[in-house]
């Protein structure tokens, strides 16, 4: 970076004071909050961690010093818990995505499996075995139908797959559904604020410690 494109010192200066200023205003919220839900505390938090995220750009681009903190965006917080207290019932959401990267070896793989279970039946179903030939399509039912999500996800590379982001929620719900009532629509009630917890994987939290670990090395250079 230029020096002309550079914050000035006072504006570094004037950053930091306006953490101070988010930390104050937080912890008057936090002091007089209604509930473990108050509005104002997230908005105070929110605040908090703009400024704070402005104030260590600030300062790297100035200084190239970083803070001994970090807190998370408000782009990477869940909005405040609205659901019961105690759940009664609890839907698990789950999301992986995969890059078909070897569709040879997936489609080998699929008409395996379709032969093994050809092989297997002795009456009438052996004809409506799949046979997967050329359509990816064909071998994606065949393998999805043949090992449950868990083992793919530990087997990916066998089937010629590479993974890419995925998710959990657990989310909280006030009673079991009654069967067979959200099938025809099951990701439409995804409601973030029934969110007890959320397990996330992803490559780009490992750019991010690659960068600091980059950092830290040219810090010690």
């Amino acid at each position: 970076m230029s020096d002309a494109a550079q914050p000035t010192a006072a504006e570094v200066r004037a950053a930091a004071e306006a953490v101070k200023a988010a930390l104050d205003r937080h912890l008057e919220a936090v002091e007089n909050r209604s509930g473990d839900d108050d509005p104002a505390v997230y908005e105070a938090f929110n605040a908090l961690a703009a400024a704070a995220e402005a104030y260590d750009e600030r300062l790297y681009d100035r200084y190239d010093e970083v803070t001994p903190f970090e807190i998370p965006g408000a782009d990477d917080s869940l909005p405040p818990y609205a659901g019961p207290e105690e759940p009664n019932a609890l839907s698990v959401l789950i999301r992986r995505d995969y890059a078909v990267v070897e569709p040879q070896r997936l489609l080998a793989q699929a008409q395996r499996i379709a032969d093994v279970d050809r092989d297997d039946d002795e009456d009438e179903r052996a004809a409506n075995v799949p046979v997967v030939g050329a359509s990816v399509h064909a071998a994606l039912g065949v393998l999805f139908g043949e090992y449950e999500p868990d083992e793919i996800a530990s087997r990916h590379k066998e089937f010629g797959l590479e993974e890419g982001d995925s998710t959990l929620w657990v989310s909280a719900a006030d009673e079991l559904p009654e069967p067979g009532e959200w099938l025809s629509v099951p990701f439409d009630q995804a409601d973030p604020e029934r969110v007890v917890c959320r397990f996330d994987v992803s490559s780009v939290f490992d750019e991010d410690e690659l960068r600091e670990e980059r950092a830290d090395l040219d810090d010690e250079s």
